[in-house]
């Protein structure tokens, strides 16, 4: 279960979401539409702001990405890396190896 930022994505977040350093931005569970994920019939969201118990987190350029505690499920057989491709950001869900 692990979230990375990549600092180019990070960057395209600060400009397209006007961030300052210090600020949140939630990752949030939706049931339709919004960002397409690996678990059929859910979607993510984005919020800015600080909102319940932080789960998951990466902190890049100063900006937190996170995903609630209630959320974190969401992860909990993947490992998301968020990177910026073609002028937009992308969304790679990789299925977590067994140990």
């Amino acid at each position: 279960m692990k979230l990375e930022v990549t600092k180019e994505a990070a960057e395209w977040f600060i400009a397209e979401m006007d961030l300052q350093p210090g600020e949140f931005v939630q990752f949030v569970v939706k049931i339709y539409g919004g960002i397409p994920t690996a678990h059929p019939s859910y979607f993510l969201g984005l919020s800015i702001g600080k909102e319940g118990i932080i789960g998951i987190k990466d902190v890049v350029e100063g900006i937190t990405f996170y995903f609630s505690d209630q959320d974190s499920w969401f992860l909990e057989n993947y490992d998301l890396k968020v990177i910026k491709e073609n002028d937009d950001v992308e969304y790679i869900f990789n299925v977590r190896k067994s140990s």
